[in-house]
C-alpha cells in the first residue's frame, strides 16, 4: 500500500509462474496477473495492456505475428510499472501524509499504528518505592582554599556560617597553624594539601599557589567521605548562607554531572578569564559524580595549562575537557568590586542569597562597624528566616508620595517621590569596578547612578535587630538611621521626621520551591510617631507595584 498527499492505490503482487512451453503452443506466456485498484496516474497504459491481454485469447491466429511486438510492450509495461511503483514509494517518505495513515488504521482496526520517537534507546526506569530523601546540608561537603598566613584573621569568617554540628568541611592549607583552643568545635578540619612542586607553572602575574588550591576538589574526594551528594569550594574569607546553599542544590540531580557557580561582576574580569568559569571566591558546587571524573584526570589536565593565572579557570579548563557546562545561579557572588556594597545588596537579584566574597576588599556592610561585627548582624535575620535574607521589596507610601524599598535583613529606604519598580530593581552604583579606570559600561548587569539630586537621595535605614514570634511566626525586624541626609527645599513631605521603620514579615521556608517572584511590600498606618511600619509577604491575587 502506498499513501501519498495526492492519492492512494493499492497493488497487489503474485509471484510469476513461468512455463516452458513447447514453440507450437498457442498459450500466451504470461509473467503475472496484476489488481490495480484506484490507479489514477496510469490509466491508458492499463487499458492498453488488458485489451492486449483480450485479444491474445480472442485471436490466436495473431499471436505468432505479433508475438515480438505484444511481448516487447509487455515487457516495456512492467518496467514503467515497476519504475514508477519504486517512484510512488520513495515518495511516501518525502511526502508523508498523517491523514492517510490515519484513514487506514480507521478503514482497517486491525492495523497497529507504528509510532517512532527520536529517543530509540530510551528506556522506561521502573519507580523506586523508595524514594531518596531531599539533599540537605549533612549531604554536601565544603573544601575551604586557606593561606596559612591569613588564617589568624580570615577563620574568624568561617566561624560566623560554619556549624560543626550540622555541616561536614576540611579547610586545605599550605602547612602546619598553630591551634587555637578557643577554636575547638567552632571550624571544619584542618588538612595540609599535597606537594604540588611537580606541576608547572608559567603564569608571571599569578602564584603557583593556585595549582594547590585547584586540587583541593580531588584532594576531598579521595578523603573518602560518604553520602555525599554535592562538594563546594570557597575561599576562606568567603561567606555561605548554608540553608540558601541547600535550596539552590536540591533543584539538579545531584546524580548528574553538575558544575554550579556564577561570574564576576566584572565584565573585564570575565572576558579575561571567562564566562563560563564559576568563581571561586563566590564559591562553586560540583555533584558527586562529576568530582570523581574530576579527580581521576585533574592532575594530567592541570599540566596541560601552566600558562592559566588562577585556581578556578584551572578548573574550568578541566569541565571544558570533560564536557560540562557552567550552571549558573545568581546568589553565589564574587563581588569582584571596591568600597560600598550597598547598591547591591539593597537590590539583590530574585534568587536565595548564598555567598559573599573579598569581605577584605570591601567596605563593612553595615557602617560604623567592623567587617566581622557586621556580618554577626547579618546573622540574626539569616538565622530567622534565611530564604528571605537580602531579598528586596517595592511599594509606595501614596498619601505622602514616597518610593519605599526594602531589604529584608539588610536596609530600607525612603525616596522623596515615585521611582518604578523598573528603576529600583536596578543597583545604584555605590561600589567602584575591579579595575578602578573602568566605567559603569564595565558591569555584565544594569546599574543606575546615585543622583546628585541631594533631594533625591535615599533615607537610608540598616538593620538594627530582628526577633521572632514563634506562635505566630512572624518577624519583626528594626530599623534605624545613622546618617544624615542634606537639606531639601522641595515642598514635598520629608522622611526627615521618620526615625524608625519595622517591618513585619512572616517567615517562608518554601520561599524558593515556587516560581521566582519578588515579595511585596505594604506601608501600614500608625499611630507610633516617628516609625513606619512596613509589611512584607507574599504578593497577594492581582497585587502589582503601581501608584
Amino acid at each position: 500500500v502506498l499513501c501519498t498527499k495526492h492519492g492512494s492505490f493499492t497493488l497487489t503482487f503474485f509471484p510469476s509462474k513461468f512455463q516452458r512451453l513447447s514453440r507450437n503452443s498457442h498459450v500466451p506466456l504470461f509473467c503475472g496477473l496484476f489488481f490495480i485498484s484506484t490507479f489514477q496516474t496510469l490509466p491508458n497504459l492499463t487499458t492498453h495492456f488488458l485489451q492486449i491481454m483480450k485479444n491474445n485469447f480472442k485471436d490466436p491466429d495473431h499471436h505468432n505475428l505479433h508475438s515480438s511486438i505484444t511481448f516487447s510492450k509487455l515487457i516495456t509495461f512492467l518496467f514503467l510499472l515497476i519504475s514508477i511503483s519504486y517512484l510512488f514509494y520513495s515518495l511516501r517518505f518525502i511526502t508523508h501524509s498523517y491523514d492517510c495513515g490515519n484513514n487506514q488504521t480507521h478503514q482497517n482496526p486491525n492495523i497497529i499504528p507504528i509510532i517512532h520517537n527520536s529517543h530509540t534507546n530510551f528506556q522506561p526506569q521502573p519507580q523506586n518505592p523508595f524514594q531518596e530523601e531531599p539533599t540537605n546540608i549533612s549531604h554536601i561537603v565544603f573544601g575551604i582554599g586557606a593561606s596559612a598566613k591569613l588564617w589568624r584573621k580570615r577563620k574568624e569568617y568561617i566561624k560566623l556560617w560554619y556549624k560543626p554540628d550540622q555541616m561536614r568541611g576540611i579547610v586545605w592549607l599550605e602547612q602546619k597553624v598553630k591551634p587555637d583552643p578557643k577554636d575547638k568545635n567552632l571550624l571544619p578540619i584542618l588538612k595540609i594539601s599535597e606537594d604540588t612542586t611537580n606541576f608547572k607553572y608559567k603564569n608571571s602575574k599569578g602564584h603557583r599557589s593556585a595549582i594547590r588550591i585547584s586540587r583541593i576538589v580531588s584532594e576531598t574526594v579521595r578523603v573518602g567521605m560518604k553520602n555525599v551528594r554535592w562538594f563546594v569550594m570557597g575561599d576562606d574569607d568567603t561567606f555561605f548562607v548554608g540553608e540558601n546553599l541547600v535550596n539552590v542544590l536540591k533543584k539538579y540531580d545531584h546524580n548528574g554531572f553538575y558544575y554550579i557557580g556564577s561570574s564576576s561582576e566584572s565584565h573585564l574580569q570575565n572576558i579575561y578569564f571567562s564566562y563560563n568559569m564559576a568563581y571561586g571566591g563566590g564559591g562553586f558546587a560540583i555533584s558527586y559524580p562529576l568530582a570523581v571524573a574530576l579527580e581521576k584526570m585533574q592532575d594530567r589536565c592541570i599540566q596541560r595549562y601552566p600558562g592559566l593565572y588562577g585556581s578556578d579557570d584551572r578548573i574550568q579548563a578541566c569541565m571544558a575537557e570533560l564536557g560540562v557546562p557552567l550552571t549558573k545561579e545568581k546568589g553565589f557572588h564574587q563581588f569582584d568590586v571596591y568600597g560600598n556594597l550597598f547598591g547591591l545588596l539593597a537590590a539583590h537579584p530574585i534568587a536565595p542569597l548564598v555567598s559573599l566574597h573579598h569581605l577584605d576588599v570591601v567596605e563593612p556592610i553595615f557602617p560604623n562597624v567592623s567587617r566581622i561585627q557586621a556580618l554577626k548582624r547579618l546573622t540574626v535575620p539569616m538565622n530567622l528566616d534565611p530564604a528571605g535574607l537580602i531579598q528586596q521589596s517595592i511599594c509606595y507610601d501614596k498619601t505622602r508620595n514616597w518610593t519605599i524599598s526594602v531589604s529584608w535583613g539588610y536596609a530600607v529606604q525612603i525616596f522623596r517621590g515615585i521611582f518604578s519598580a523598573r528603576e529600583m530593581e536596578m543597583p545604584a552604583r555605590t561600589f567602584l569596578n575591579w579595575y578602578k579606570r573602568a566605567d559603569y559600561t564595565a558591569y555584565p548587569f544594569n546599574t543606575r547612578p546615585v543622583s546628585r539630586n541631594v533631594c533625591q537621595k535615599p533615607f537610608i535605614y540598616y538593620l538594627s535587630n530582628a526577633i521572632q514570634d514563634e506562635d505566630t511566626n512572624e518577624t519583626a525586624s528594626r530599623y534605624v538611621r545613622v546618617q544624615t541626609n542634606p537639606d531639601c527645599k522641595w515642598t514635598m513631605e520629608d522622611p526627615t521626621q521618620i526615625k524608625v521603620v519595622m517591618v513585619y514579615k512572616k517567615s517562608n521556608p518554601h520561599l524558593w520551591d515556587k516560581s521566582p517572584r519578588r515579595n511585596c511590600c505594604r506601608v501600614q498606618d500608625t499611630k507610633r510617631k516617628g516609625t513606619m511600619v512596613i509589611d512584607v509577604g507574599e504578593c497577594r491575587e492581582d497585587e502589582v507595584v503601581e501608584l
